[in-house]
């Protein structure tokens, strides 16, 4: 019955018909009462693990998870779908964290989610122990192993304060990115029973990966920003010089660009990230400070503009794409110079020599992934554990049908000239001698005079240059260190110039369009930025990019089919239906060529079958005398839906006495506060106000000027 009872959960609430793949057996065990592990790929619906759950088990579940940023998204996406959620963090007041924590002993949200350090103070142990917390979810469990690529000495407290918890609650460790050893830590630190880990692979059916060596890597990112101009990305660098030098650059040849890493204050990195989630900006170019608990689901693309340290951080983060499903590109640039600065940062990083040893191991296997031939995903599944990987046919080696051109001529020429040159010089001045450039230090250490000088005058210095990077990727040249690498030449290049190895090279890897045009879907994509803005949330919160394309497959233009569209619950088919409905129509007739989804699947049961009447409903067991609380407990719908029933229906003209809910005096205050502040957002207005008015309130003073001025 409590299984029937969640699939009810997920569609009313989040608006799908079925569970995907293991999270019905994860949230069957926990239903069950058994700690559980569940370990899942980015995107693959782990929150839903315990969210479903938390809306059937009595209590608040309290969520631990170490991502500030996903905190906030998480709650304003639970209470979009109408679901009571809230969070404790740094960002909080004493005042705030105290006021919420009171408002979690009187029921008033199902969700808590807290930053692990907070369990550090005592005094907020002693607080938890008075509520009643029925599941505990440890959000990012691998950060409980020290074997972990992110561990954190926090989450050792977790034990500490589930044993001190009254009513024994359940365990869910969740994790996307987790080694058989570090499995093996996350159950037994939670007390979990193998038997009960749900483990549902780790390949990202929707991402293609893709490694591109021997390319000129700004030339290559300006390209495929142009080509894919309409879609949001990350751009990861290994150090925030990288980073600010690239944003310039993107900046300067006119890419809706920001930046982050920690080198910036606070309020800097604040503003960079929310201008990303809102979509005010498409490009993030970052260090890996950025990203972690980013809940955007319409990231198109990943880059790494260099080699990322290992193969935990690197699936980490070219999972932030393609969250809502959709295809998106997680693509390695690669430079063996890389090597060189993520060693650096691992002698930085530590002094204890074991540490270093495994984490030179790691950046180790993240260059086999560079070099391997074989296929991207499965070399990442095998990393993962997972031995029986299959080729994905989507990377870009199972996908390459570049042809090779044989260059061991030109990589002669290269050779011989860095020779020439005493090899002690970068790849510009290089490439400069080879294409006959008349530059003054060309000229100046007399290099126009050697056998090599002007031998590839037929093409550009960036070409040359280009072809030089690709050598160096190829190992046939050596990088020196220093801030100035000079080249040598490589024992494999000696090869080339002895006559006894030829060069063969693949033509250069072509930049793709992730998504192909779609009038309606740009159109539907600015609708949902409007209602963002206006609602202060990131326009994923309102719909994924995978609900619009569903809107452009179906043509909803009623109520009736809207709730037919993916990821539509019943608060969010309320709150913008009839917009989105009307934006369609309008669309349709203007472009009567526009052919609806022949397949539709039939309405969903939750919602279509009572869905005229549903606050008639409402109205008669508000006539009877019962609370709001009552009736959404009966209806089985969220306080949020019965709240704008009640409005639907003055609407209508049924009489609601509003008085129970909100008093002249606090009528007026919110009054004076909305002239002040504008009534266009509620957020302005009740930081205005006392703590005891709440948002219905506002809502109901607003709604009830509103009827006065239409009448």
């Amino acid at each position: 019955m409590q299984f029937e009872q969640a699939l009810t959960h997920l569609q009313s609430y989040f608006g799908y018909d079925s569970f995907r793949k293991g999270q019905e057996e994860s949230i069957r065990y926990v239903l069950e009462g058994h700690n559980t592990a569940c370990i899942m790929p980015t995107g693959g619906g782990k929150s839903l693990c315990y969210q479903i759950p938390s809306l059937l088990l009595e209590g608040t579940t309290l969520v631990i998870s170490p991502l500030i940023s996903l905190m906030k998204d998480q709650v304003d996406t639970l209470n979009a779908a109408g679901i009571p959620a809230t969070y404790i963090n740094s960002s909080l007041t004493h005042t705030e964290v105290q006021q919420r924590l009171e408002e979690v002993a009187l029921g008033e949200y199902k969700l808590l989610y807290v930053a692990p350090e907070r369990l550090e103070s005592p005094q907020f142990l002693e607080q938890l122990q008075m509520l009643p917390i029925p599941l505990v979810a440890v959000d990012e469990a691998h950060c409980i192993s020290q074997w972990g690529h992110d561990f954190r000495p926090s989450y050792l407290r977790i034990n500490e304060l589930i044993s001190k918890l009254s009513n024994a609650p359940i365990v869910m460790g969740l994790t996307a990115t987790a080694t058989p050893q570090v499995r093996e830590d996350i159950c037994r630190a939670l007390h979990i029973n193998e038997e009960y880990t749900v483990m549902t692979g780790f390949e990202r059916e929707n991402l293609s990966f893709a490694v591109v060596k021997g390319q000129d890597r700004i030339s290559y990112i300006e390209q495929y920003i142009r080509k894919n101009d309409q879609e949001a990305g990350i751009i990861y660098a290994a150090t925030r010089k990288d980073v600010e030098e690239l944003h310039a650059r993107l900046q300067k040849s006119g890419v809706n660009v920001s930046k982050y890493h920690a080198g910036m204050n606070g309020n800097s990195r604040d503003e960079e990230q929310n201008r990303f989630l809102q979509d005010d900006v498409q490009v993030m170019v970052a260090t890996s400070a950025f990203g972690m608990g980013i809940d955007k689901s319409n990231i198109r693309f990943v880059l790494h503009y260099q080699l990322p340290k290992n193969m935990e951080s690197y699936y980490q983060e070219a999972g932030r794409a393609g969250r809502d499903g959709l295809p998106s590109e997680c693509i390695v640039l690669y430079s063996p110079q890389d090597i060189r600065v993520q060693r650096f940062l691992i002698e930085q990083s530590t002094s204890n020599p074991k540490k270093q040893i495994q984490d030179l191991e790691k950046l180790q296997n993240m260059v086999n992934y560079c070099h391997t031939e074989g296929c991207l995903q499965a070399y990442i599944l095998h990393y993962f554990g997972e031995s029986e990987a299959h080729e994905c046919g989507r990377c870009s080696n199972c996908t390459d049908d570049r042809v090779e051109i044989d260059v061991t001529v030109d990589t002669q020429k290269v050779l011989s000239c860095m020779i020439r040159m005493g090899e002690r010089f970068g790849k510009m001045m290089i490439a400069q001698v080879l294409t006959g450039s008349r530059n003054k230090k060309v000229v100046d250490f007399g290099f126009d005079k050697l056998k090599t000088y002007g031998v590839m005058s037929d093409r550009s210095a960036k070409e040359v240059s280009d072809f030089i990077e690709y050598l160096i990727s190829e190992q046939f040249i050596l990088v020196g260190q220093g801030s100035f690498p000079t080249l040598s030449v490589a024992a494999k290049g000696k090869g080339v110039l002895l006559g006894t190895e030829k060069v063969m090279r693949k033509e250069q890897m072509e930049v793709k369009q992730i998504v192909q045009d779609d009038e309606l879907f740009a159109h539907l994509r600015s609708v949902r930025k409007q209602l963002a803005d206006e609602a202060g949330v990131p326009p994923f919160v309102i719909f994924s990019d995978d609900t619009l394309h569903d809107m452009c497959a179906k043509l909803p233009v009623t109520l009736e089919q809207f709730a037919t569209v993916k990821g539509v619950g019943e608060q969010k088919q309320e709150r913008y239906g009839e917009r989105f409905t009307t934006e369609i129509k309008q669309f349709c007739e203007k472009h009567p060529d526009r052919k609806r989804e022949v397949s539709s699947p039939a309405p969903k049961k939750a919602r279509a079958s009572s869905k005229e009447g549903s606050h008639l409903m409402t109205y008669e067991l508000f006539q009877q005398g019962k609370s709001l609380d009552e009736i959404a407990a009966e209806r089985e719908l969220s306080r949020i839906t019965i709240e704008n029933h009640l409005f639907k229906c003055a609407e209508e003209e049924k009489e609601i006495d509003w008085s129970p809910f909100l008093s002249e005096e606090d009528e007026q205050l919110i009054l004076e506060a909305a002239f002040s502040v504008g009534d266009e957002k509620l957020k302005p207005i009740k930081e205005e106000l006392p703590e005891n008015i709440t948002y219905f309130m506002i809502k109901v003073a607003l709604f009830k000027q509103k009827m006065k001025q239409l009448s």
